[in-house]
């Protein structure tokens, strides 16, 4: 009797989301609610059970020493930050904030370069020629290796603004372009066909789990 109850809760609000695709009402508003509520209660509790508690509260009873009392200073950033809703002293959540955003940027930055600079440039030195029992299948695999390595050069050449980009420079540029759109809309294509597998999701969902019609 459970399963079929909230069986029921899914399938309204499912058809409640949909019914914004005919215009917004008071149904798609009431389902969008719950949805950022459940949300933000969701990661309330996934920050308490898998950052605060094992962290600063277990990190507090289990370690000892300098470990021990280390964690007094993200406790305090902590309390700064809630600091944001009391308006006279609201100026202090800033320093929190300021240190958040600062570590935060370090650590992109270096998370960005390992993972995804780095082994983009590695993945550019290619073999011109690549060597196959079958000649074709060498020669479309070394194929796609010019057509990486060129598309990647034209691109640079795109984003080269230190000089007018007109003759060479300027068809090397336009090239450049060409391959951008392609990545751009491989890129469109490949979030389109997410949605689109949600889409399914939820369709496959209210035919069979809720109309049994499959």
């Amino acid at each position: 009797m459970a399963q079929v109850f909230w069986t029921w809760v899914a399938a309204f609000l499912t058809l409640a989301i949909f019914s914004f695709l005919y215009k917004d009402n008071p149904f798609y508003k009431f389902a969008e609610h719950i949805y950022v509520g459940s949300s933000a209660a969701f990661w309330l509790v996934y920050l308490w059970y898998f950052d605060i508690k094992p962290k600063l509260i277990d990190g507090w009873r289990m370690n000892t020493g300098l470990e021990k009392y280390i964690l007094i200073i993200p406790a305090i950033l902590s309390v700064f930050i809630l600091l944001r809703f009391i308006r006279p002293i609201a100026w202090i959540s800033r320093w929190a904030i300021a240190f958040t955003v600062g570590m935060a940027a370090g650590l992109g930055i270096t998370a960005n370069l390992q993972g995804f600079l780095v082994p983009q440039i590695q993945a550019t030195f290619l073999p011109v020629w690549v060597p196959s029992h079958n000649f074709w299948h060498s020669l479309g695999l070394s194929v796609n290796n010019w057509i990486l390595v060129i598309g990647t050069v034209v691109t640079i050449f795109y984003f080269y603004f230190s000089k007018e980009h007109k003759g060479t420079l300027g068809a090397l540029s336009r090239a450049g372009i060409v391959f951008i759109m392609i990545a751009f809309g491989a890129s469109f294509g490949y979030t389109v066909m997410a949605r689109i597998s949600l889409l399914i999701g939820r369709v496959y969902f209210l035919i069979h789990n809720w109309l049994h019609i499959v």
